[in-house]
């Protein structure tokens, strides 16, 4: 097996313990990386608490230079990188590579936000006492920024903590899953290549209690962002003191589907967004409500479209469905379908484990809001789906929920186009497209229970830098 040190103040850095990253599609060992302890967390956060200085003073033509830098050496290395993201998180080949593809363009964008970053004058005469003065804002990096990121976009999330940071001239304490931490390594091997100054970018791989709890603790850094989970999520924002925190938690995507809609397109989508990466996706298809008039054609194709996804390991070049992260995962998505069926949900295909930690794509009627399957977010390859007698009925169900990041809507009529968009309390509104959906430069993020703040590179620079105003008499 490989062996992947962690990335301390600019050096490869062994630590004497070692811990197993598994293939999760067959559960055998796959690689070893150095398991952090709280000296290695001080080593990375005194590193690049260091590097503030050195960070601060790049300008935008240097910091664009690096992004495009990082950027190039994704596009060149892709292949070898999504082999990683496949074996490591269970991701099938088309969707990691395609999650390579997506990082190369997320520090693509990142490099633009970095040449025009910029800040506005401000009219001080439009006050009776501010006559004498020439006013205006520049932005400034906030400080060390501490990212913890989840397992299910081990590249793409990361950069999209990452870019931005470095985009606005702050540097970096990354604590990626600890079920997925070579991917992040990768990266820092192509940043540990560029102009970018040693100890302004650091990895560490451990326990979210020791590392991810002390990186929210520790006095040194500046802004935290985080995605994961609500109850992981509530824990940080209470113990962060006054850091600046952005958190991208969880969701039970809705879809509300109308007659006027074109049911091919809705049906291909939604199984699309339901079960890719099994449904381990924060937007991940869930719920969906579709016109009674057209629930019967909605649900037969969906079935048979379901039924014809192939399951099979991630490297694998036409396989659809994979692993899900872990064991203890595919236990719960089991028991949780099992919990439904006994309360009088019914199965009309998959409900079956393959193994110890396949599931098979599921497809469940008859659901109530009681259900976990309804009520909190599956994060596995399970969807409901359910008739509703009308648009409205479908935009309220859809919105009863504790939750808010993306939502998405089918219809060729306009004013329902514009009822979901008033209706629907969500970060993101999807029109003729599945919550699933993202492009790397929108703002992302959610209301309520979904998280605080946004993503999407300009919006996570704004939440990386200070405004300075600057006011000067003449």
């Amino acid at each position: 097996m490989d062996r992947y040190k962690l990335y301390i103040n600019g050096k490869w850095t062994e630590t004497g313990n070692w811990d197993t990253v598994t293939d999760k599609y067959t559960g055998e060992p796959y690689a070893e990386v150095a398991l952090a302890g709280n000296a290695e967390l001080d080593a990375a956060c005194a590193a690049a608490g260091r590097s503030f200085a050195q960070t601060r003073a790049l300008s935008a033509f240097q910091r664009a230079e690096i992004l495009d830098a990082i950027s190039s050496e994704l596009k060149r290395r892709a292949e070898e990188i999504a082999r990683v993201i496949a074996v490591e998180g269970g991701k099938t080949w088309k969707y990691a590579l395609g999650e390579a593809a997506r990082a190369h363009e997320t520090f693509t964008f990142a490099a633009g936000i970095a040449r025009t970053l910029h800040g506005e004058t401000v009219p001080m005469d439009a006050s009776s006492r501010g006559g004498d003065y020439f006013g205006m804002w520049i932005r400034e990096p906030v400080g060390v920024v501490g990212a913890i990121t989840p397992f299910n976009f081990p590249l793409n999330l990361v950069a999209h903590k990452v870019a931005p940071a470095i985009a606005a001239g702050c540097p970096i304490v990354l604590k990626p899953a600890g079920t997925t931490p070579i991917t992040a390594l990768k990266l820092a091997e192509i940043i540990e290549q560029t102009e970018w100054p040693d100890g302004a970018f650091n990895v560490i791989h451990g326990s979210g209690r020791t590392i991810g709890m002390g990186l929210v603790q520790d006095p040194r850094v500046a802004k935290l962002t985080f995605t994961g989970s609500v109850e992981v999520g509530k824990t940080i924002k209470q113990h962060s003191g006054l850091k600046r925190v952005t958190l991208e938690l969880g969701n039970n995507s809705p879809v509300v589907v109308d007659e006027t809609a074109d049911i091919a397109h809705a049906v291909s989508q939604c199984v699309m967004g339901a079960f890719s990466h099994g449904g381990q996706v924060c937007i991940s298809v869930q719920r969906i409500y579709v016109h009674d008039s057209v629930a019967d054609e909605f649900i037969d194709q969906f079935v048979k479209q379901t039924q014809a996804l192939k399951i099979g390991h991630p490297l694998d070049q036409d396989a659809d469905v994979s692993g899900l992260i872990s064991v203890m995962e595919t236990d719960r998505v089991e028991l949780w379908v099992k919990e439904a069926v006994a309360d009088g949900a019914k199965v009309l295909t998959g409900g079956k484990r393959i193994g110890k930690r396949v599931y098979q794509p599921t497809v469940l009627i008859n659901t109530r809001k009681e259900m976990k399957v309804w009520s909190d977010e599956i994060f596995g390859p399970v969807v409901l789906i359910e008739p509703v007698s009308t648009f409205d009925e479908g935009l309220k169900l859809a919105d009863d929920t504790r939750f808010g990041l993306q939502a998405g809507v089918f219809t060729s009529r306009i004013d329902q186009m514009f009822a979901s968009i008033r209706e629907l309390n969500f970060g993101g509104i999807m029109v003729n497209e599945v919550p699933t959906f993202r492009v790397d430069q929108m703002p992302y993020g959610g209301n309520r229970n979904s998280g605080i703040g946004r993503e999407g590179l300009r919006f996570a620079v704004d939440e990386m830098t200070n405004i300075k105003m600057v006011a000067v008499r003449v």
